[in-house]
């Protein structure tokens, strides 16, 4: 085993021991990641809902087979791409996870960032764009937009599960897609071309 297979490991133990927050009082399992550990695209969500914490898979729900939708259509799945959300654990009634509980994930998130080395990170949704890119960021007037950091390229869209609440941001969203697909083409376009698997 490698030394970054170490630290996957490590870090998922970690993760699955957690108490620093009240979720882990509720959950049934951590939400820790799925998809292609070395992959240059990540994907960021605020935190699991119902069938995740069942699962303990990411995006497994409905908002999940939407989401598998929208990677297809620019040539994405989780055999090419990294998911994780914010928060490991599943706030009680798919409530957003009050900024304690963001905060105590964080350390978490950032190591799965560290280990993953992306070049793009798509944020899914305003809460990990808050976290993530600005602490006040405006989903409805910046989604769509990249901003670099570090060397990583960040944006956000909106998150699935706002776009089966909301039909009309579909469109707006069709092209935020298109542009993600361009700027990975653009950063790092051997994301299309090699064999992949799923880790």
């Amino acid at each position: 085993m490698t030394t970054k297979e170490q630290d996957w490991e490590e870090l998922r133990r970690r993760c699955e021991n957690c108490r620093a927050c009240e979720l882990h009082e509720t959950r049934h399992r951590v939400v820790f990641g799925v998809g292609l550990r070395t992959s240059p695209i990540l994907f960021v969500g605020e935190g699991p809902g119902q069938q995740e914490d069942l699962q303990g898979e990411p995006f497994v729900g409905a908002a999940g087979h939407l989401l598998d939708d929208m990677l297809s259509i620019i040539d994405l799945d989780r055999h090419n791409c990294y998911i994780a959300n914010v928060v490991k654990c599943r706030p009680p009634g798919n409530r957003d996870p009050k900024p304690e509980e963001r905060y105590a994930c964080l350390d978490y998130l950032m190591e799965q960032i560290r280990l993953v080395e992306p070049k793009l990170i798509i944020c899914l949704g305003r809460i990990a764009a808050g976290i993530l890119i600005e602490d006040d960021f405006r989903i409805t007037k910046r989604h769509g937009q990249w901003v670099q950091k570090n060397g990583i390229w960040y944006t956000a869209i909106y998150h699935p599960s706002a776009l089966l609440r909301d039909l009309s941001r579909r469109p707006e969203t069709f092209v935020d897609l298109l542009s993600i697909r361009e700027k990975a083409l653009e950063v790092c376009p051997q994301v299309f071309q090699r064999e992949t698997v799923e880790i």
